[in-house]
């Protein structure tokens, strides 16, 4: 009974193998592909972070230089074959420097709206986007600002958002708007201050309706010397 039962199990296995054998095979044949799949992306991310790590410092050094046609290149490659890296976002940035310090600064203005554009890393972007306000002003572009800089007051920027949101509200003659955008500004941090808290308070006082009323009380009769004979009728 022994021997018949042992082989009565073996049969059962050898049906259960001619019958799940081949499934069993299959997972562990896609499990080692996919093994050897996710090692070969991982090795081949590896290999662009390097490559593109490289093409950053190439461009860096191109900025440091002042070589606009090198830099363009390392750029061009950098965004064109690692679009998708950290590097390829900064290359925004460190072209609109090399532009800047160029006088091309419509040039730089682009690589600021390529760089928020892409809308892949925040912090980037609010960098991107005071950077570009700033530039905005220098082209005598108020309105485009306002336009750039509003809706962002609870940034880790708004300090220095509104304090540029200020100067292009001046610009376009908006003075009341001015006043609470500088006013928005001072109330960032005293402890760990992101602007110059003095020039903003300048210009709040160089506003002409703060210069207006400021002259005014000044030339109140309260403020002025009382002749108290003269209200008395005591005059000569």
């Amino acid at each position: 009974m022994d021997e018949l039962s042992e082989k009565e199990q073996i049969e059962a296995i050898r049906s259960w193998w001619q019958v799940n054998g081949r499934y069993i095979i299959s997972g562990i044949v896609i499990g080692i592909g996919l093994l050897v799949g996710w090692n070969y992306w991982n090795s081949q991310q590896r290999q662009a972070q390097f490559e593109a790590s490289a093409l950053f410092e190439a461009l860096l050094v191109a900025v440091a230089d002042n070589s606009v046609a090198a830099a363009e290149t390392a750029a061009a490659r950098l965004n064109d074959e690692y679009g998708g890296t950290h590097y390829a976002l900064q290359s925004h940035l460190a072209m609109a420097r090399l532009y800047m310090d160029a006088g091309q600064d419509e040039n730089a203005a682009d690589e600021l709206r390529a760089l928020l554009a892409k809308q892949n890393d925040e912090e980037m972007a609010l960098v991107a986007r005071l950077r570009l306000a700033k530039i905005l002003l220098y082209q005598d572009k108020p309105q485009e600002v306002v336009d750039l800089l509003q809706g962002y007051g609870d940034s880790a920027f708004a300090a220095r958002y509104n304090d540029t949101l200020g100067d292009a509200l001046v610009a376009l003659g908006r003075t009341e708007d001015a006043s609470v955008a500088y006013t928005a500004a001072l109330a960032d941090n005293p402890n760990i201050p992101t602007v110059d808290r003095t020039l903003v308070q300048m210009k709040i006082y160089d506003l002409p309706d703060v210069a207006a009323s400021d002259a005014m009380e000044a030339d109140t009769p309260e403020s002025l010397p009382v002749d108290e004979a003269a209200l008395n009728g005591d005059s000569e």
